[in-house]
C-alpha cells in the first residue's frame, strides 16, 4: 500500500517540477525585448535567482528545442522556432478577430455604435458592428454591400486609392442618390477624397441615412495600404461641434491601434 501512494507520488511531482521547469522557460524568454535581443548566462540566474549553472541548465534546454540559439556576439538570442510560432501565431489571427475588442472599447468610449468596412470593387461592406445601447437605424448592417460614393467608411476606404485607379472606379457605375447631401458628382468627389487624405479622417452628414454623422478613419495593413475603415455612427445631435474633436480623436487612435496589431501580425 505504500510503494503504491510512493508510485503515484512521483508523477504529481515529476509535473510539479514540469511545471516549474516551464515557468523558468517562460521567464527567460519574457526577457527579451525590442531593446534587448540578446541575454547572458549571467543576467538569466540573476533574473531567476539561480546558479550560473542553473541558469545555463535551462538556456540549454531552450537552445535544444530551438527557441534559443548561441549569439555569435555573446549571450544566447531567439531561436528560429520562435520565428516558426511567431509566423503560426499571426495565420490564427484575421482583421475581425483583432478589431472587435478595439471596436467594443471605443464604443464604450463614446457611447455610438461603430462600424468596421472593407471594400470590394466599387462598393463598401460592413464586415462587423458594435451596437451602442441606442441603436440607430443605419443602411450599414453587417453583410451589407452599399456603393462607394456615400457615408464617412466608404470615403474613407477610397481615399487612399491611386487617383486614376479612384476616378475609373466612380466614373465606370451609377452614383447613387440616398438623401439630399450624397454627392454624385465624380470631380467633386475626387475633390472630398483630396481632403481626407490630407486630414487623414472624414466626417459625413447625412449622406447615406439623413440624420447620421459618420465619422471614419482608415485602417491599414502589415504594407501600408489602406485595408479597412473604422467608423463611429451617431444620430447628429448627440455629436455637436463641441464634442465633434473628441470623438474624431477617439476614431483616429483606435484605427491607429487596430493598424498597429495588424502590422504585427503581418495581415
Amino acid at each position: 500500500m505504500t510503494g503504491r501512494k510512493s508510485e503515484d507520488a512521483a508523477p504529481a511531482s515529476q509535473y510539479r517540477e514540469r511545471n516549474s521547469t516551464a515557468d523558468r522557460a517562460l521567464d527567460i524568454l519574457g526577457m527579451f525585448s525590442e531593446g534587448k535581443l540578446s541575454v547572458s548566462g549571467q543576467e538569466v540566474a540573476t533574473a531567476l535567482g539561480t546558479a550560473r549553472s542553473t541558469a545555463y541548465r535551462y538556456l540549454q534546454s531552450l537552445v535544444g528545442s530551438g527557441f534559443l540559439e548561441e549569439d555569435p556576439g555573446g549571450g544566447f538570442r531567439l531561436g528560429l522556432r520562435v520565428l516558426e510560432l511567431a509566423r503560426l501565431a499571426r495565420r490564427g489571427y484575421g482583421l475581425s478577430e483583432i478589431a472587435l475588442p478595439v471596436m467594443r472599447g471605443l464604443c464604450t468610449e463614446v457611447g455610438e455604435t461603430v462600424l468596421l468596412t472593407r471594400r470590394a470593387g466599387g462598393a463598401a461592406i460592413c464586415v462587423e458592428r458594435c451596437e451602442a445601447e441606442h441603436p440607430v437605424r443605419i443602411s450599414y448592417e453587417r453583410g451589407s454591400v452599399l456603393p462607394a460614393n456615400a457615408g464617412a467608411s466608404a470615403l474613407a476606404l477610397l481615399a487612399w486609392l491611386p487617383e486614376e485607379e479612384c476616378r475609373a472606379l466612380l466614373e465606370g457605375q451609377r452614383l447613387q442618390r440616398f438623401t439630399a447631401r450624397t454627392m454624385t458628382d465624380v470631380d467633386v468627389l475626387m475633390a472630398r477624397l483630396t481632403e481626407i487624405r490630407r486630414d487623414g479622417y472624414t466626417v459625413s452628414r447625412g449622406e447615406l441615412d439623413a440624420d447620421i454623422l459618420g465619422i471614419a478613419a482608415p485602417v491599414r495593413g502589415s504594407s501600408g495600404a489602406v485595408v479597412a475603415a473604422l467608423s463611429v455612427a451617431a444620430l447628429e445631435h448627440r455629436v455637436p461641434d463641441r464634442r465633434l474633436e473628441e470623438v474624431v480623436g477617439a476614431v483616429r487612435d483606435a484605427a491607429e491601434l487596430i493598424s498597429g496589431q495588424l502590422a504585427v501580425t503581418g495581415d
